[in-house]
C-alpha cells in the first residue's frame, strides 16, 4: 500500500490549517519595547571630514528607513549658494543635490538640525551635520551658544545664526552671512567650518531667505564683541547606562576637543518697525470721526475742515497711547448736521524708500443716516408713546461688589464730559447700619490725558469696610447736552487677611542699575510691577494664587521694557526670570531670595510658562520614557570627537545638560 499520497494530503491540510489560523488572527504583534532610537548613519559620500570633494551630489546612508521633514526650513548649507540645494530621502538614503558647482578650497557643512527621522516611529536624529572640504584642508573651528527671545527668554527655534568676517556694521544688512546654521528646539546653535580669525555673530529671523537683514520687520540679534574661535583638549566624565536595565553601568573619563567660545548668548528682538500709513477712516456717527493707523506715531495728524480751514477748536481728541487709534468728537452743531464732511489730514507716511514723509490727504467722511422707511417707522413709534423717552448720558461704574484695597473707583461716560458737579457726588462709609460721609477729602480726577471720557476717585480704603458712591441727577453733563441719571454703587473692600504680601530680596544686579520686577500669571503676562529699591522689590495686597516673576534691567529708568536698536548698536534691556513658581496663601507673607545670576539664563524660565516645547518633553508626553534617558542629549551635537558611526553614542549622558555656562 502506497502511503505517500495520503501523507502529502495530510501535510497540505495541516499547512492550510496553519495559514487559515494565521489569517484569522490579524492583529498587532506583541512583545518588545517601542523603538525610541534615532537612525544611525552608516556611510556617506563624501565621508565625514573628507577633503578634495568635487561632486555636486552628497549621499548619506542610514541603518533604517528615514524621512527628511521640513528640509527647506530646517536644513542649512554653509556657505550658502544662490540656489538652495535640493534635499530628499528615499529608503535608507538622504540625498543633497547642489544646483551649482561648489566653491573651490572651501569647507562645507550641511546641518540637518532635527529634520531626519526614522520611518516607523518618527524618532528624530538631533543635531546631525556633515562636514567636508572641496580643497586639501578642513576648517574645523566652531562657535556655539544659544539664542533667546530678549523680552521673555523663550528659546528661539529654527532661527538663522551666522558670522561675518567683515567688521563693518553695514555688512549685516548689505552682505549675506558667510557661514550659517539654525537653532534647535532649545535655541542652541553651533557654527562649524570656521577658520582662525575674528568674527561678528548675528541671528536673523530671515523672512525672505537672503541671509541678510534687509527687512526691518525681521527679528535680529547681535553680539557686542568680535569673537576668535579656538580649540583645546579637555576631559569629561561620561555615565554609561545598561541598554537593557537602564541602570548606571560605568563611569568613564575621556579626552575630547573643546571648541571655544561655546557660551555665546544672543538676545533676539524686533525693532518694532512697521511702515506707517492710514489703514482706516470713517464717520462712526454724526458726532465722531475715527482714524486708525497701521502702527504707532510720534504725534496725531493735523486736521482741518475743507472749506473752513480757519475753523479752530472744532473737535475733542480721544487717542490711544501711541497715537495709532484716534477718535475726534465734533463740537460745532453745523459739522454734526453735515452728512458729508471733507477733512484735510496732514500726517507722516512711510514711502517706497521706507522713510517717513509728510503727506496731505483729503478724507471724505459720510454719516450713515436712516432710510426714509426707517424714519417713518421710528416716527410712528414715537407718536404712539404718550411720554417721550428721555435720553441720558451713559454712566458706567467699573468694579464689582468686592473691591481691591489699592484700586480706585473708575467710571466712564458715553461722550466727552462738559461739566462735573462735585457736590452731586457722595462717598459714604457704612458704620453699623448707618451711612456716613467718609472723613478723608477726595476728588474726581481724569483717569489719564488720553481719554476725555474716563474718570476715577482715589481713596485710602479701609480693609473690610463697606462704601457707597452716589451720584445725583445731572451730576455730569456731556458736550452734547445729555446729563446723567441718578447712580449708586455699593462695594465692600476685601479684608486684610484675604491678601498676601510678597517681597523679593534681589542680588546679582549691577550696581546703580535701575530695575523693576513684573509679577506674572500662568500665561506669562504681567499683572503688577514693583521697582527694585535697595535690593528689594515689594508687592503688597496680592490675591492668593500662583505667580511667576520677571526682572527687567531698566537702563533708561522709564519703568517699561525697551527693545534694541542695531543701528544705534543698542542691545534690548536684559530680562531675568525667577526660576520657580510662587504660591501665595491668604494672610501669609512670603519672602523670596533671588540671585538673578545663580542659574544659567537659558534655564531660568519655568517650564510651566515656557511656550516653546522641547523634543524630549514631547516624547515624555507620548511615551513612558525611562527617567534616566530623558536627560540624555545626542552626544554628537555637543561632542565634536563623537564617532558618527557609533550607535552607542546615544547611550552617553553628559555632565552639563545644556553645554553652556554664563
Amino acid at each position: 500500500m502506497n502511503l505517500r499520497p495520503r501523507s502529502i494530503r495530510l501535510a497540505t491540510a495541516a499547512l492550510l490549517t496553519v495559514l487559515l489560523y494565521s489569517c484569522a488572527s490579524i492583529g498587532n504583534p506583541s512583545g518588545g519595547p517601542r523603538d525610541e532610537d534615532p537612525p544611525v548613519m552608516v556611510r556617506s559620500n563624501p565621508a565625514p571630514y573628507a577633503v578634495n570633494f568635487n561632486g555636486r551630489r552628497v549621499t548619506i546612508d542610514f541603518n533604517e528607513l528615514v524621512n527628511v521633514k521640513d528640509a527647506f526650513t530646517k536644513v542649512t548649507v554653509s556657505p550658502s549658494s544662490k540656489e538652495t540645494p535640493r534635499v530628499s530621502s528615499s529608503g535608507k538614503r538622504v540625498t543633497v543635490q547642489f544646483a551649482d558647482s561648489l566653491i573651490p578650497n572651501t569647507t562645507y557643512n550641511i546641518d540637518f538640525g532635527n529634520s531626519i527621522e526614522d520611518n516607523n516611529e518618527a524618532n528624530k536624529l538631533n543635531g546631525f551635520s556633515l562636514t567636508f572640504s572641496t580643497g586639501p584642508e578642513i576648517d574645523s573651528l566652531r562657535i556655539s551658544g544659544v539664542v533667546l527671545n530678549a523680552r521673555d527668554l523663550e528659546p528661539r527655534q529654527e532661527m538663522l545664526v551666522g558670522i561675518h568676517s567683515n567688521p563693518e556694521d553695514s555688512a549685516f544688512s548689505k552682505l549675506p552671512l558667510e557661514r550659517i546654521t539654525k537653532t534647535d528646539d532649545h535655541g542652541r546653535f553651533t557654527i562649524r567650518g570656521l577658520k582662525p580669525g575674528k568674527y561678528r555673530i548675528f541671528a536673523l529671523g530671515d523672512l525672505n531667505n537672503d541671509y541678510r537683514w534687509d527687512n526691518p520687520a525681521e527679528d535680529i540679534a547681535f553680539y557686542d564683541f568680535f569673537v576668535s574661535p579656538t580649540s583645546e583638549q579637555a576631559e569629561t566624565i561620561d555615565s554609561i547606562f545598561d541598554p537593557l536595565t537602564h541602570r548606571l553601568d560605568t563611569v568613564v573619563s575621556r579626552t575630547y576637543t573643546r571648541f571655544l567660545p561655546n557660551d555665546i548668548l544672543l538676545n533676539a528682538f524686533n525693532t518694532e518697525y512697521k511702515p506707517q500709513y492710514l489703514t482706516d477712516n470713517n464717520r462712526v456717527d454724526s458726532t465722531r470721526i475715527s482714524l486708525i493707523f497701521n502702527t504707532r506715531a510720534a504725534a496725531p495728524p493735523e486736521l482741518s475742515v475743507v472749506g473752513a480751514p480757519a475753523m479752530k477748536d472744532w473737535y475733542i481728541l480721544e487717542k490711544s497711547r501711541y497715537n495709532d487709534t484716534l477718535t475726534y468728537w465734533l463740537k460745532p452743531q453745523s459739522l454734526i448736521l453735515t452728512d458729508t464732511l471733507r477733512v484735510a489730514a496732514k500726517y507722516l507716511r512711510t514711502d517706497s524708500a521706507q522713510t517717513l514723509s509728510l503727506v496731505n490727504d483729503t478724507l471724505r467722511l459720510i454719516t450713515k443716516r436712516l432710510k426714509p422707511q426707517a424714519i417713518k417707522k421710528k416716527k410712528k413709534e414715537e407718536d404712539a408713546d404718550i411720554t417721550p423717552e428721555i435720553k441720558f448720558l451713559d454712566f458706567n461704574v467699573s468694579g464689582s461688589s468686592s473691591h481691591e484695597v489699592y484700586a480706585p473707583i473708575r467710571f466712564e461716560f458715553g461722550t466727552p464730559v462738559d461739566t462735573i458737579v462735585r457736590q452731586k457726588f457722595h462717598l459714604e462709609q457704612k458704620q453699623d447700619t448707618l451711612w456716613k460721609d467718609v472723613p478723608v477729602p477726595w476728588e474726581i480726577e481724569r483717569a489719564d490725558t488720553l481719554s476725555p471720557r474716563k474718570y476715577l476717585i482715589k481713596y485710602p480704603w479701609e480693609y473690610g469696610q463697606t462704601y457707597r458712591l452716589t451720584a445725583d441727577s445731572i451730576a455730569v453733563t456731556g458736550i452734547y447736552g445729555l446729563f446723567t441719571r441718578p447712580q449708586q454703587h455699593e462695594f465692600t473692600v476685601k479684608k486684610e487677611e484675604d491678601y498676601s504680601n510678597l517681597r523679593f530680596v534681589v542680588s546679582g544686579l549691577p550696581p546703580e542699575t535701575p530695575a523693576f520686577v513684573e509679577l506674572l500669571n500662568r500665561s506669562d503676562a504681567p499683572l503688577r510691577t514693583a521697582p527694585v529699591k535697595g535690593g528689594y522689590a515689594l508687592f503688597t495686597n496680592v490675591a492668593p494664587g500662583q505667580y511667576y516673576a520677571r526682572l527687567v534691567e531698566d537702563y533708561n529708568g522709564n519703568g517699561e521694557y525697551d527693545t534694541g536698536d542695531f543701528n544705534a548698536l543698542r542691545q534690548p534691556e536684559v530680562v531675568w526670570y525667577f526660576p520657580k513658581k510662587i504660591t501665595l496663601k491668604k494672610n501669609w507673607d512670603s519672602e523670596q531670595i533671588w540671585d538673578i545670576t545663580a542659574i544659567a539664563l537659558d534655564l531660568q524660565k519655568p517650564a510651566e510658562i515656557r511656550k516653546a516645547k522641547y523634543e524630549e518633553e514631547k516624547r515624555r508626553k507620548n511615551t513612558d520614557t525611562n527617567p534616566e534617558e530623558e536627560l540624555e542629549e545626542e552626544d554628537g551635537y555637543f561632542d565634536p570627537t563623537a564617532n558618527p558611526f557609533d550607535p552607542n553614542q546615544k547611550k552617553r549622558r553628559r555632565n552639563n545638560p545644556t553645554g553652556y555656562s554664563y
